[in-house]
Protein backbone atom coordinates (compact mmCIF):
# COMPACT_ATOMS: atom_id res chain seq x y z
CA UNK A 1 0.00 0.00 0.00
CA UNK A 2 1.88 3.31 -1.11
CA UNK A 3 2.13 5.81 2.14
CA UNK A 4 2.05 9.44 1.91
CA UNK A 5 2.87 11.75 4.71
CA UNK A 6 -0.59 11.12 6.71
CA UNK A 7 -0.64 7.58 6.17
CA UNK A 8 -1.44 5.16 3.73
CA UNK A 9 -3.06 5.53 0.36
CA UNK A 10 -5.88 3.42 -0.35
CA UNK A 11 -4.99 1.73 -3.88
CA UNK A 12 -7.24 -0.14 -5.96
CA UNK A 13 -6.60 -2.59 -8.97
CA UNK A 14 -8.58 -2.19 -12.43
CA UNK A 15 -9.67 -5.58 -13.57
CA UNK A 16 -11.42 -6.51 -16.50
CA UNK A 17 -12.10 -10.40 -16.49
CA UNK A 18 -9.17 -12.19 -15.53
CA UNK A 19 -8.94 -14.57 -12.84
CA UNK A 20 -4.73 -13.74 -12.41
CA UNK A 21 -5.72 -9.94 -12.17
CA UNK A 22 -7.73 -10.87 -9.06
CA UNK A 23 -5.74 -13.01 -7.49
CA UNK A 24 -2.61 -10.52 -8.06
CA UNK A 25 -5.00 -7.85 -6.58
CA UNK A 26 -5.36 -10.09 -3.31
CA UNK A 27 -1.63 -10.91 -3.12
CA UNK A 28 -0.86 -6.92 -3.14
CA UNK A 29 -3.19 -6.21 -0.85
CA UNK A 30 -5.09 -4.08 -3.26
CA UNK A 31 -8.67 -3.03 -2.95
CA UNK A 32 -10.73 -4.75 -6.54
CA UNK A 33 -12.24 -2.47 -8.78
CA UNK A 34 -14.43 -4.69 -11.51
CA UNK A 35 -13.61 -2.86 -14.93
CA UNK A 36 -17.53 -3.50 -16.55
CA UNK A 37 -17.50 -2.22 -20.13
CA UNK A 38 -20.14 -5.03 -21.91
CA UNK A 39 -22.29 -7.75 -20.85
CA UNK A 40 -24.27 -8.64 -18.13
CA UNK A 41 -22.56 -7.57 -14.24
CA UNK A 42 -23.54 -10.69 -12.60
CA UNK A 43 -20.83 -12.79 -13.87
CA UNK A 44 -18.65 -10.75 -12.84
CA UNK A 45 -19.61 -11.49 -9.06
CA UNK A 46 -17.52 -14.91 -9.05
CA UNK A 47 -14.59 -12.47 -9.23
CA UNK A 48 -15.58 -11.01 -5.96
CA UNK A 49 -15.99 -14.31 -4.31
CA UNK A 50 -12.20 -15.32 -5.47
CA UNK A 51 -11.01 -11.78 -4.24
CA UNK A 52 -12.18 -13.12 -0.91
CA UNK A 53 -10.61 -16.45 -0.82
CA UNK A 54 -7.20 -15.32 -2.31
CA UNK A 55 -7.12 -12.42 0.35
CA UNK A 56 -7.56 -14.94 3.20
CA UNK A 57 -5.26 -17.51 1.16
CA UNK A 58 -2.39 -14.92 1.08
CA UNK A 59 -3.07 -14.07 4.36
CA UNK A 60 -4.31 -10.39 4.11
CA UNK A 61 -7.36 -8.65 5.77
CA UNK A 62 -10.81 -7.81 4.06
CA UNK A 63 -10.39 -5.42 1.13
CA UNK A 64 -13.62 -3.67 -0.46
CA UNK A 65 -14.98 -4.66 -3.99
CA UNK A 66 -16.07 -1.90 -6.15
CA UNK A 67 -17.53 -1.13 -10.08
CA UNK A 68 -16.58 0.53 -12.21
CA UNK A 69 -18.74 1.19 -15.37
CA UNK A 70 -19.53 3.79 -18.05
CA UNK A 71 -22.68 5.64 -18.32
CA UNK A 72 -24.53 9.15 -19.03
CA UNK A 73 -27.21 10.38 -16.67
CA UNK A 74 -29.82 13.04 -18.52
CA UNK A 75 -33.31 14.34 -17.08
CA UNK A 76 -34.92 10.69 -18.96
CA UNK A 77 -34.15 7.74 -19.99
CA UNK A 78 -34.78 8.63 -23.87
CA UNK A 79 -32.62 11.73 -23.81
CA UNK A 80 -29.81 9.74 -21.86
CA UNK A 81 -29.82 7.34 -24.50
CA UNK A 82 -29.98 9.86 -27.93
CA UNK A 83 -27.18 11.84 -26.12
CA UNK A 84 -25.06 8.58 -25.29
CA UNK A 85 -25.71 6.25 -28.52
CA UNK A 86 -23.90 8.19 -31.27
CA UNK A 87 -20.95 8.81 -29.71
CA UNK A 88 -20.78 5.30 -27.63
CA UNK A 89 -21.16 3.64 -31.50
CA UNK A 90 -18.17 5.81 -33.05
CA UNK A 91 -16.20 5.31 -30.04
CA UNK A 92 -16.33 1.18 -30.48
CA UNK A 93 -16.56 1.36 -33.83
CA UNK A 94 -13.35 2.56 -33.71
CA UNK A 95 -12.06 -0.05 -31.00
CA UNK A 96 -13.96 -3.05 -32.47
CA UNK A 97 -11.10 -2.89 -35.62
CA UNK A 98 -8.04 -2.48 -33.18
CA UNK A 99 -9.64 -5.16 -30.50
CA UNK A 100 -11.29 -7.09 -32.69
CA UNK A 101 -14.93 -7.11 -31.32
CA UNK A 102 -18.30 -6.68 -33.09
CA UNK A 103 -19.68 -3.39 -33.45
CA UNK A 104 -22.37 -2.61 -31.69
CA UNK A 105 -26.33 -2.28 -32.97
CA UNK A 106 -29.25 -0.29 -31.57
CA UNK A 107 -29.99 -3.56 -30.72
CA UNK A 108 -27.03 -4.71 -28.15
CA UNK A 109 -27.02 -1.02 -27.07
CA UNK A 110 -30.70 -1.37 -26.07
CA UNK A 111 -29.55 -5.22 -24.26
CA UNK A 112 -26.19 -2.82 -22.44
CA UNK A 113 -28.37 -0.06 -21.08
CA UNK A 114 -31.16 -2.43 -19.97
CA UNK A 115 -31.50 -3.70 -16.18
CA UNK A 116 -28.72 -6.80 -17.36
CA UNK A 117 -26.32 -4.77 -19.04
CA UNK A 118 -23.23 -2.83 -18.33
CA UNK A 119 -24.20 1.20 -19.17
CA UNK A 120 -25.60 2.93 -16.82
CA UNK A 121 -27.26 5.29 -19.72
CA UNK A 122 -30.83 6.62 -18.31
CA UNK A 123 -32.52 9.03 -15.82
CA UNK A 124 -31.62 9.48 -12.35
CA UNK A 125 -34.00 7.04 -11.31
CA UNK A 126 -32.74 4.08 -14.09
CA UNK A 127 -29.27 4.49 -12.75
CA UNK A 128 -29.94 4.42 -9.48
CA UNK A 129 -31.51 1.45 -9.29
CA UNK A 130 -29.34 -0.16 -11.58
CA UNK A 131 -26.11 0.32 -9.62
CA UNK A 132 -28.15 -0.25 -5.84
CA UNK A 133 -28.82 -4.05 -8.03
CA UNK A 134 -25.30 -4.10 -9.12
CA UNK A 135 -23.44 -3.73 -6.05
CA UNK A 136 -24.40 -6.43 -3.71
CA UNK A 137 -24.92 -8.55 -6.54
CA UNK A 138 -21.04 -7.84 -6.99
CA UNK A 139 -20.50 -8.19 -3.33
CA UNK A 140 -19.36 -4.68 -3.99
CA UNK A 141 -19.19 -1.66 -1.77
CA UNK A 142 -18.38 0.80 -4.23
CA UNK A 143 -19.28 2.58 -7.96
CA UNK A 144 -17.74 4.54 -10.34
CA UNK A 145 -19.51 5.73 -13.01
CA UNK A 146 -17.31 6.51 -16.05
CA UNK A 147 -18.99 9.27 -17.79
CA UNK A 148 -17.69 11.92 -20.51
CA UNK A 149 -17.97 9.83 -23.76
CA UNK A 150 -15.67 11.50 -26.44
CA UNK A 151 -18.19 14.00 -28.24
CA UNK A 152 -20.94 14.55 -26.01
CA UNK A 153 -21.24 18.03 -25.12
CA UNK A 154 -20.01 20.53 -22.35
CA UNK A 155 -23.97 20.88 -21.70
CA UNK A 156 -24.97 17.17 -21.26
CA UNK A 157 -21.74 16.37 -19.54
CA UNK A 158 -22.43 18.97 -16.78
CA UNK A 159 -25.55 17.74 -16.68
CA UNK A 160 -24.38 14.27 -15.89
CA UNK A 161 -22.39 14.87 -12.91
CA UNK A 162 -25.04 17.47 -11.50
CA UNK A 163 -27.92 14.37 -11.84
CA UNK A 164 -25.41 12.59 -10.84
CA UNK A 165 -24.57 14.14 -7.40
CA UNK A 166 -27.74 15.56 -6.70
CA UNK A 167 -30.17 12.54 -7.56
CA UNK A 168 -28.39 9.07 -8.27
CA UNK A 169 -25.98 8.73 -5.62
CA UNK A 170 -28.24 9.93 -2.75
CA UNK A 171 -31.01 7.11 -4.66
CA UNK A 172 -28.46 4.87 -4.64
CA UNK A 173 -28.01 5.03 -0.81
CA UNK A 174 -31.51 4.97 -0.08
CA UNK A 175 -32.24 1.83 -1.80
CA UNK A 176 -29.41 0.14 -0.10
CA UNK A 177 -30.47 1.52 3.03
CA UNK A 178 -33.55 -0.37 2.50
CA UNK A 179 -31.77 -3.42 1.48
CA UNK A 180 -29.86 -3.61 4.72
CA UNK A 181 -33.15 -2.71 6.65
CA UNK A 182 -34.52 -6.08 4.68
CA UNK A 183 -31.81 -8.41 6.11
CA UNK A 184 -32.32 -10.32 8.97
CA UNK A 185 -30.87 -9.20 12.11
CA UNK A 186 -27.07 -10.25 12.25
CA UNK A 187 -27.22 -10.59 8.03
CA UNK A 188 -26.54 -7.53 6.93
CA UNK A 189 -24.46 -7.66 3.70
CA UNK A 190 -20.56 -6.05 3.70
CA UNK A 191 -21.46 -5.22 0.38
CA UNK A 192 -24.07 -2.21 1.71
CA UNK A 193 -21.42 0.35 2.74
CA UNK A 194 -22.78 3.84 1.32
CA UNK A 195 -20.18 6.26 2.11
CA UNK A 196 -18.19 5.34 -1.10
CA UNK A 197 -20.82 5.08 -3.46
Amino acid sequence: MPHTESGPFPAWLGVGGSPESVIRAARYGFSLMLAIIGGPPARFAPFSHLFGQALERFGRSARPVGVHGPGHVAVTDERAREEFWPHYLEVLRHYSKIRGFAVPTMESFMVEVGPEGALYVGSPETVAQKIAANLPALGASRFELKFGMGGLSHASLMTNIELYGTRVIPRVRELLERTELKQPTGQIPATTSREAI
